[in-house]
């Protein structure tokens, strides 16, 4: 089968959309799939195009197997309203031609966000008479009014002509939890349309592994230490100044060190906090090479997961699947009703606190300091939970099925509209 993948985050960005994406191109390779990937010159998280992509227009490159085709996008390090707006532009501007002039694909997986690429992929949809999947990993622009990203009006009327649009035009919704289930249900989106799979982890690549002899812990002088780990993005809908502040309340209990792995320009955020609040316990790292990601993992005793109070419930960061595979266990500071909070539940992996309370946060994690058994237990927990749930190999399945649905279904409309016309 032909696989279009139309993305903006691919491979090298380190986190979010971009390694799933990554991981689900070359898993379908490797089953004998062709797979071209559409999307823009890297950038994420530090919002500037790589140094090794810049003074391009257009880029082609291979990568395991995947046709990578990547173009141009305005990006700004601190983007204003207008600059995001320019940004959604141009990919869906500068990525048609490259998406046009490939292979003909037998199906179309396009990711949001970003929601306006719900154009280009229904107009290839029907020049190429294919199949158009949507994958939500969030839902705009409602997840960007609620924590205050979007307030034009007009652009939220925009934004929300095109989430109808993008839900009608396309043959499938994939989703991955089920409160975007409900929210898509809710919208009078029809529940046969809508397909849950979850986010994966390749729990081959991600897995426990021994504190000892890590390398990781040795280099950032952390041997002995009891480890508290935060490692992602660092934006509005995080709310990292929660660790560092309970971090401050635990800096005279010297076993106890809080790491948090970011972007430069939210790491600087944070230092001018560990500074205001005395939180010299808390070590401030970038991000690492993704083949040092497992043992970035296996040096933390406690993962955290941290959202505001603001979060939309049906926000599921792909952190989550992560932290369990790794086989640590986990303190999640998230809204009580939220879809991060009932995965957690569900693993038997972590302990839930109020978001936005460094005192809860800060108790949660001095009680696991002082109970070492029930680190071990939750981190078994966590480990048998990811295998038995968010495997790769069973999403790769569900996709793999997924797309051979829709390109039945679609052949089998196109052979009858061809008899009747021949009738």
């Amino acid at each position: 089968m032909r696989i279009l993948i139309y993305s903006y985050n691919y491979h090298p960005e380190p986190i979010g959309i971009a390694p799933l994406m990554t991981e689900l191109a070359e898993g379908l390779v490797k089953r004998g799939h062709q797979v071209r990937v559409v999307t823009a010159m890297p950038n994420y998280p530090e919002r500037k195009i790589y140094q090794d992509y810049r003074g391009k227009f257009y880029f082609t490159e291979y990568k395991n197997g995947v046709k990578i085709q990547r173009s141009y996008v305005w990006i700004r390090p601190q983007p204003n309203l207008l600059d995001r707006v320019m940004l959604d532009a141009s990919f869906v501007c500068t990525s048609f031609m490259p998406a046009l002039f490939g292979w003909r694909p037998d199906v179309i997986l396009s990711t949001s966000p970003s929601l306006p690429v719900c154009l280009p992929t229904t107009l290839l949809g029907w020049l190429h008479k294919c199949p158009v999947i949507l994958n939500l990993q969030d839902i705009l622009p409602e997840a960007a009014v609620h924590v205050g990203l979007l307030k034009n009006k007009f652009l939220i009327r925009i934004f929300s002509i095109l989430e109808k649009f993008a839900y009608r035009s396309a043959d499938k919704i994939s989703v991955i939890a089920d409160g975007f289930v409900d929210n898509l249900v809710s919208k009078n989106v029809a529940a046969d349309k809508i397909v849950q799979i979850p986010n994966w982890v390749d729990v081959n690549f991600i897995r426990p592994m021994p504190k000892e002899s890590n390398a990781f812990r040795a280099e950032h002088k952390l041997d002995n230490k009891f480890v508290v780990l935060y490692s992602g993005n660092i934006a509005l809908t995080q709310g990292l100044e929660t660790v560092v502040k309970a971090a401050s309340q635990l800096r005279d209990i010297k076993d106890i060190a809080f790491v948090i792995v970011g972007e430069a320009k939210g790491l600087q955020r944070l230092q001018e906090e560990c500074n205001e609040c005395g939180a010299d316990n808390v070590l401030l790292l970038p991000f690492q090479p993704r083949e040092r990601l497992p043992e970035m993992l296996a040096a933390a005793d406690i993962g955290l997961v941290v959202q505001k109070k603001n979060v939309i419930s049906f926000n599921m960061p792909s952190k989550i699947q992560v932290l369990l595979a790794s086989g640590r266990a986990i303190v999640a500071s998230v809204p009580d009703n939220g879809t991060a909070a009932r995965a957690i539940r569900q693993s038997g992996g972590g302990i839930l606190v109020p978001p936005e309370e460094p005192q809860s946060l800060a108790d949660a994690v001095l009680d696991l300091y002082k109970h070492p058994e029930k680190v071990k237990t939750l981190g078994f927990n966590s480990r048998k939970y990811a295998v038995e749930q968010y495997a790769f190999e069973q999403a790769l399945n569900n996709y793999e099925s997924l797309f051979e649905s829709v390109k039945d279904n679609s052949s089998s409309i196109e052979a009858r509209v061809v008899s009747k016309q021949e009738v």
